[in-house]
């Protein structure tokens, strides 16, 4: 059995802390990871615009968000000017590489792309990319071959850019099982491995779930799941809980792996088309992009 680390990389603070952080913790447990980076502005502080989001004051309060990304992370492209993080950590972003982890791309500018990309038209979409891009290959010297979407957001633009480009496959999407995407009827041969289990903060202070109880029961079906940690959470305050959440996984006959791996099962022509849609997640504010019906295209 198989259990997917997909770990996102949203902030400075979170490259040049969490990162070596998490990368201590997964040496010791013998665990394999993919790390996807953001590569250009830290403008963390933009996000305030999203007070206006169902739910989002909910969450802020259930999961200490001042406490996990700190006060200047908190006003970077505000009151402080964002840090350019793959200009500054570089070299944190080699060293997970060179540890023998998959690295892949999540956006040029998080905020940007989370809060404007599911709107926005196939330049503007291109043009994010293609920043991204660039960037991974100055620090890494090869282009990127995969891709996961800043806050599950994502358009049909994207997925044909990463069509194009070639990539081995994208992680833009909450589901259940890989899938080849289609939008508005038409396939984009770029798999979808989508993240089928619900993350630290969605269960925190929610309902009085305990969210380490919760993940592993939804593992006892011996199905194979991937699961997304945040660099500012699990590589920060909830360390320990992911290193509970490890062993957990470990004890249920779990091997812990990076996609890249479960990607290399995978028979493109085997796997169901299915629609991408958007919709709520239960603990998170906003719509997201989910794996949806079969397609019948």
């Amino acid at each position: 059995m198989r259990l997917a680390l997909k770990v996102d990389v949203d902030t400075y603070r979170g490259t040049r802390e969490g990162v070596p952080r998490l990368l201590r913790l997964l040496e010791r447990r013998g665990a394999g990871a993919s790390f996807f980076f953001s590569l250009g502005p830290d403008h963390t502080g933009r996000a305030v615009k999203r007070i206006f989001r169902k739910n989002f004051f909910g969450k802020v309060r259930r999961t200490s968000v001042l406490q996990h990304y700190g006060l200047r992370t908190l006003l970077y492209g505000t009151l402080l000017p964002g840090p350019d993080i793959g200009r500054r950590c570089a070299g944190e972003m080699r060293a997970v590489r060179a540890a023998g982890f998959e690295v892949g791309v999540h956006c040029w500018d998080h905020v940007r792309w989370q809060d404007f990309v599911a709107g926005e038209d196939a330049a503007w979409t291109a043009h994010e990319m293609g920043l991204a891009e660039e960037r991974f290959h100055s620090i890494f010297g090869a282009r990127p071959t995969s891709w996961a979407a800043a806050g599950w957001q994502t358009n049909r633009h994207a997925a044909a850019y990463q069509e194009r480009a070639r990539f081995d496959y994208a992680s833009d999407t909450r589901g259940f099982s890989p899938f080849v995407p289609v939008w508005n009827g038409h396939a984009t041969l770029c798999v979808q491995i989508p993240t089928t289990l619900p993350t630290l903060d969605e269960l925190i202070g929610r309902d009085g779930i305990d969210p380490l109880a919760e993940l592993l029961r939804l593992t006892r079906d011996g199905a194979e799941h991937v699961f997304t940690a945040h660099a500012e959470l699990e590589g920060g305050e909830l360390d320990g809980v992911l290193d509970q959440l490890l062993a957990g996984w470990q004890a249920q006959g779990y091997d812990i792996v990076g996609l890249a791996e479960m990607r290399r099962s995978l028979v493109e022509e085997t796997l169901p088309r299915h629609e991408v849609v958007f919709a709520g997640v239960p603990g998170r504010s906003g719509t997201l992009a989910l794996q949806g019906p079969l397609s019948r295209s």
